[in-house]
């Protein structure tokens, strides 16, 4: 294989992609991150439609509809600021003690979180301790998230023959937008078949709790598969791993911003649709019908499942770089389109908006975990990559919903979001220009020598304590 402008591939742990474990590993990254983003997106809609009024009644009755889902809104932003702290924890251990463990652990919290937001009483039962609640088991969804993806993005693309790498890599990363399909045909579903006075008494807890199911399968497949081939070949040496966080942003500093930069480019217009602004602002402000918006969001998640996974795969035939500078550039030409076909009210143009944007959203999602993990050491992986995919949701996303409804209700004018977009957007666009392309590249431990020698010596002048795989890393 070529690695566009590297020259020839180095040898490395190349696996059969044949071999059925190879097969089963991409549907366990597929099929576990589905379920966790199900739960996560499951949250996201309920907060744009139906959240503000049962848990934070009183905010809602004195400040009025708008605050009450920008309130809403700020509580799906709080669990972004735990992904990092997930990231870390899971990368620590991930890169210390295996990526099959962290992913287990991770479907496991999400899961527990999403089951109890759906049985958790409201504001008018148990007063100020449901917002509390709520927003604590929120925060454990962040926290799941944050360390799910990397473990995710490694096992499919560590376990990835060299030349299909970005195609192995795509599956965990359509797990997001199949997790946003499942949660919108899930509330669309409970819309149908209940009245408006049913939807806000019982019907909304309906997805949370139908999760419980979809974890059981998720754990069913992960516990199947095995670890990743790069994480066993470190153990097998019994490779110094010390500290990988404090490692990585000693030595790994620069792609770690990088990777932020980038993924923010993409979350910011990715959560316009999976956050729920647009079923917020369309249902909300334009007075459009929810059930047919939610229709549409789904459309959308499917055509974004089919371009993900089709830029995952032609990232191995050009390049990663090349088809982010691609979409970013499509991105920034397309959002301002976006919401001027938004604003027309009309069902099919709304349909149409979505459905192009997902085109530069598949483009610069489906390489990311080929591209991340490519870009960090062995040792560091999952802490680096993790970390590069936490912080980028925060800058990217966290805060995404919140800020175009506070956009939009200062200016009046739905192009105030498309230039915050546009923003964003540009600054994503030159951290990829920066970005050194390592398509291709040799993952395996052996291959990262200069690497590894920057981190002992960095280490080493920082008197850190050393640490195995026997002996953990001082924890």
């Amino acid at each position: 294989m070529t690695a566009p402008g590297n020259g020839p591939a180095p040898a490395g742990i190349i696996l059969d992609e044949h071999k059925p474990q190879d097969r089963r590993v991409a549907l366990g990254t597929l099929v576990g991150t589905a379920v966790e983003w199900y739960d996560f997106f499951i949250y996201a809609n309920a907060a744009a439609i139906i959240l503000a009024p049962l848990f934070f009644d009183p905010f809602v009755a004195s400040a009025g509809q708008v605050a009450g889902r920008l309130l809403s809104f700020a509580t799906v932003g709080i669990s972004f600021f735990f992904r990092p702290l997930g990231a870390a924890v899971a990368g620590h251990y991930g890169d210390r003690l295996g990526r099959k463990a962290m992913l287990v652990l991770t479907l496991v919290l999400m899961g527990t979180a999403t089951f109890l937001i759906g049985v958790l009483p409201t504001y008018a039962t148990i007063g100020v301790w449901a917002p509390v609640l709520l927003i604590v088991l929120r925060v454990v969804q962040g926290f799941a998230a944050g360390g799910e993806w990397g473990g995710a993005a490694l096992m499919a693309v560590e376990h990835a023959p060299a030349g299909k790498r970005g195609l192995f890599g795509g599956f965990p990363q359509i797990g997001v937008p199949l997790g946003m399909l499942l949660a919108t045909l899930a509330l669309a579903v409970i819309d149908v078949l209940t009245t408006d006075s049913q939807f806000e008494t019982w019907g909304w807890r309906v997805p949370f709790l139908g999760s419980i199911v979809l974890v059981a399968i998720g754990m069913a497949i992960r516990l199947g598969v095995s670890e990743s081939p790069v994480m066993d070949e470190l153990a097998e040496a019994d490779e110094q791993v010390r500290l990988p966080l404090v490692d990585m942003f000693r030595t790994s500093w620069r792609p770690l911003v990088q990777g932020t930069l980038i993924f923010a480019g993409n979350g910011v217009a990715g959560y316009m649709i999976t956050g729920g602004y647009i079923l917020s602002y369309t249902t909300n402000d334009l007075g459009l019908h929810r059930e047919t918006i939610l229709h549409l969001v789904s459309l959308a998640a499917l055509c974004w499942i089919a371009t993900t996974l089709a830029s995952a795969h032609l990232s191995d035939r050009v390049g990663r770089k090349r088809i982010y500078l691609i979409g970013f550039l499509f991105q920034m030409v397309w959002i301002f389109a976006t919401f001027r076909l938004i604003d027309t009210q009309s069902y099919a143009l709304i349909g149409l908006a979505m459905v192009v944007l997902t085109i530069p959203l598949g483009m610069t999602y489906g390489p990311q975990a080929a591209l991340f993990a490519e870009m960090f050491p062995a040792r560091i992986r999952y802490s680096g990559a993790g970390l590069a995919n936490a912080f980028g949701a925060i800058v990217g996303g966290a805060f995404a919903p919140f800020l175009a409804t506070a956009l939009q209700a200062r200016f009046g004018t739905s192009m105030a979001v498309a230039f915050y977009l546009f923003t964003v957007t540009t600054v994503a666009l030159v951290a990829a220009l920066l970005l050194r392309d390592r398509t291709g590249r040799d993952l395996s431990a052996a291959a990262d020598a200069e690497a590894n020698a920057l981190i002992d010596e960095v280490a080493r002048s920082r008197h850190a304590t050393e640490a195995t795989f026997e002996r953990g890393a001082g924890y």
